[in-house]
Protein backbone atom coordinates (compact mmCIF):
# COMPACT_ATOMS: atom_id res chain seq x y z
CA UNK A 1 0.00 0.00 0.00
CA UNK A 2 1.40 3.89 -1.09
CA UNK A 3 1.60 6.35 1.69
CA UNK A 4 -1.82 8.77 1.23
CA UNK A 5 0.88 11.65 0.62
CA UNK A 6 2.36 9.81 -2.53
CA UNK A 7 -1.24 9.15 -3.75
CA UNK A 8 -2.57 12.72 -2.97
CA UNK A 9 0.66 13.96 -4.63
CA UNK A 10 -0.22 12.45 -8.24
CA UNK A 11 -3.84 13.44 -7.76
CA UNK A 12 -2.98 16.95 -7.34
CA UNK A 13 -0.04 16.25 -10.47
CA UNK A 14 -3.27 15.52 -12.64
CA UNK A 15 -5.51 18.06 -11.63
CA UNK A 16 -2.42 20.60 -12.55
CA UNK A 17 -1.99 18.74 -15.60
CA UNK A 18 -5.70 19.41 -16.97
CA UNK A 19 -5.82 22.84 -15.56
CA UNK A 20 -2.78 24.18 -17.70
CA UNK A 21 -2.93 21.85 -21.00
CA UNK A 22 -4.97 24.62 -23.23
CA UNK A 23 -2.41 27.27 -22.22
CA UNK A 24 0.67 25.12 -22.55
CA UNK A 25 -0.12 24.13 -25.72
CA UNK A 26 -0.99 27.60 -26.98
CA UNK A 27 2.47 28.45 -25.98
CA UNK A 28 4.50 25.98 -27.53
CA UNK A 29 2.51 26.45 -30.69
CA UNK A 30 3.55 30.24 -30.70
CA UNK A 31 7.49 28.82 -29.42
CA UNK A 32 7.13 31.30 -26.38
CA UNK A 33 9.97 29.42 -24.08
CA UNK A 34 10.13 31.75 -21.51
CA UNK A 35 6.06 31.23 -21.23
CA UNK A 36 5.99 28.00 -20.22
CA UNK A 37 8.93 28.14 -18.25
CA UNK A 38 6.96 30.27 -16.00
CA UNK A 39 4.21 27.61 -15.56
CA UNK A 40 4.64 25.20 -12.66
CA UNK A 41 6.72 22.22 -13.19
CA UNK A 42 3.71 19.87 -11.78
CA UNK A 43 1.46 20.79 -14.93
CA UNK A 44 3.75 18.94 -17.09
CA UNK A 45 2.42 15.90 -18.56
CA UNK A 46 5.61 13.52 -18.23
CA UNK A 47 6.21 14.26 -14.31
CA UNK A 48 2.93 12.03 -14.21
CA UNK A 49 3.17 8.91 -12.87
CA UNK A 50 0.96 5.38 -13.30
CA UNK A 51 0.00 4.23 -10.19
CA UNK A 52 -2.47 0.85 -9.57
CA UNK A 53 -6.60 2.14 -8.76
CA UNK A 54 -6.69 -0.16 -5.59
CA UNK A 55 -3.44 0.53 -3.83
CA UNK A 56 -1.38 3.05 -5.26
CA UNK A 57 1.51 1.07 -6.37
CA UNK A 58 3.98 2.67 -8.83
CA UNK A 59 6.00 -0.33 -10.18
CA UNK A 60 3.96 -3.24 -11.84
CA UNK A 61 0.86 -1.41 -13.53
CA UNK A 62 -0.86 -3.13 -16.38
CA UNK A 63 -1.92 0.23 -18.21
CA UNK A 64 -5.19 -1.66 -19.40
CA UNK A 65 -6.28 -2.50 -16.44
CA UNK A 66 -5.25 0.42 -14.11
CA UNK A 67 -4.13 -2.08 -11.66
CA UNK A 68 -0.39 -3.45 -10.40
CA UNK A 69 0.80 -6.78 -11.21
CA UNK A 70 -0.90 -8.32 -7.89
CA UNK A 71 -4.05 -6.15 -7.67
CA UNK A 72 -4.93 -8.09 -10.64
CA UNK A 73 -3.83 -11.30 -9.94
CA UNK A 74 -6.08 -11.00 -7.06
CA UNK A 75 -8.69 -9.60 -8.63
CA UNK A 76 -8.57 -12.24 -11.72
CA UNK A 77 -8.51 -15.11 -9.71
CA UNK A 78 -11.68 -14.25 -8.04
CA UNK A 79 -13.59 -13.63 -11.23
CA UNK A 80 -13.85 -9.96 -10.88
CA UNK A 81 -12.58 -8.97 -14.00
CA UNK A 82 -14.38 -9.50 -17.15
CA UNK A 83 -12.82 -11.79 -19.54
CA UNK A 84 -9.99 -12.43 -17.44
CA UNK A 85 -9.68 -15.98 -16.45
CA UNK A 86 -6.17 -18.28 -15.18
CA UNK A 87 -4.80 -20.00 -17.46
CA UNK A 88 -4.58 -24.30 -16.74
CA UNK A 89 -3.29 -26.63 -19.16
Amino acid sequence: MAKESMKAREVKRKKLVEKYAKKRAELKAKGDYVGLQKLPRNSMKIRMHNRCSETGRPKGYMRQFGLSRISFRELASKGLIPGVKKASW
